[in-house]
């Protein structure tokens, strides 16, 4: 395979992962979301800062992001590359899976380090994790349910989204090492990642530690 076909879905994906969805959100309403509620691009603080449809719509599209960079962007850039070009997705489909496998990782963390580090906002970006759930919708869809149950029930437990981020984050390394295909270039790439997110959360863990992260509300308090 063409060191370049590797070159082109890396920076392909990067950029599409780049896109801060959150931010751009925020600015058409006049907003900079880097100085507003905790600071982060992603869908929790766009959802804290512009509302539950704002912030669910930046939650889908940083998920899009993921999915598309991951499962359309490596079939397009190879197929493109075949000299013997007989459709989009003809000749990527007929390599060995591993081969496949490792492309769409590539692209997958790319993507990810475009949304965690986006170039457009001097390399600071959000925590990665709907971006993740894109790409592991594509890679490893059963290994993202089990994270997704893992979050939903520690948020219900704690009502932290935080807390339940970084739960995830450690749910679904285990459940790629422990689910097929079992690659092991998706095991190492998935672990670095839940450790990245883990990273990028360390100022929700000191506000964890200092008793001052926001809860979640889930219904309004009553007022009399």
């Amino acid at each position: 395979m063409p060191i370049l076909g590797y070159v082109l879905v890396a920076v392909a994906a990067y950029l599409l992962g780049s896109i801060p969805t959150g931010y751009l959100v925020a600015r058409a309403r006049g907003i900079d979301i880097r100085t507003a509620g905790s600071g982060n691009i992603g869908a929790t603080n766009a959802m804290r800062v512009l509302g539950k449809p704002a912030g669910i719509f930046v939650l889908l599209m940083d998920a899009l992001k993921g999915y598309a960079a991951c499962a359309f962007l490596p079939p397009l850039v190879f197929n493109w590359l075949d000299p013997h070009f007989s459709g989009f997705f003809v000749y990527f489909q007929q390599w060995p899976i591993d081969l496949q496998i490792r492309v769409h990782v590539v692209a997958g963390l790319f993507a990810v380090l475009g949304h965690n580090y986006t170039c457009w906002l001097r390399f600071k970006g959000g925590k990665g994790i709907a971006t993740s759930a894109g790409v592991y919708l594509a890679l490893a869809p059963w290994a993202l349910l089990i994270a997704l149950a893992v979050f939903i029930l520690t948020l219900l437990v704690t009502r932290y989204v935080s807390v339940g981020s970084i739960s995830a984050a450690v749910a679904l390394p285990a459940a790629v090492w422990m689910l097929p295909p079992h690659n092991l270039l998706l095991g190492i790439v998935t672990t670095a990642l839940g450790a990245m997110a883990i990273y990028k959360h360390k100022g929700n863990l000191q506000r964890l530690a200092a008793g001052t992260e926001n809860r979640l509300q889930f219904k309004k308090k009553e007022t009399t």
